[in-house]
């Protein structure tokens, strides 16, 4: 097995873990996700048929969709978590309705929330892309 598809089958089970761990939060657990989650869902949950597909086909090309849904994610992530953390931040963008983005279902260890948990699976998914070897044309 090359390089490439042991990178894609990582990068996939990082993916389906994180699926999975967002439903059992919402669905099993009860945790209404907030606008900011939503958004990290959008992005996260097609990485699973994207990068399913391309270690399937051993496509490394998928990496050139998965590389900016991975990164808005991580971004998302990033300031969703510094909501959470960052004392006054929160008042910058209050969510408007529904869950407030601010809150915290989960705090393990006293650092390790939902968002914490999303911006690890997005930066294993970056950090596997940018390391995969891909053949040159």
């Amino acid at each position: 097995m090359k390089n490439s598809q042991i990178s894609l089958y990582i990068a996939w089970v990082i993916s389906i873990v994180a699926t999975l761990g967002s439903l059992y939060f919402s669905e099993i657990r009860g945790f209404i996700p907030c606008e900011l989650c939503w958004y990290q869902r959008i992005l996260m949950y097609p990485l699973v048929l994207i990068l399913g597909i391309g270690t399937f086909y051993h496509d490394a090309s998928v990496k050139r969709i998965v590389i900016p849904m991975a990164g808005i994610g991580w971004l998302i992530s990033f300031y969703h978590y510094l909501v959470q953390k960052v004392p006054g931040f929160a008042e910058i963008k209050p969510c408007t309705s529904g869950v407030p983005c601010s809150g915290q279902y989960i705090n393990w260890f006293g650092f390790v929330t939902i968002p914490f948990l999303a911006l690890t699976a997005f930066t294993l998914i970056l950090v596997v892309m940018f390391t995969m070897k891909t053949k040159k044309k």
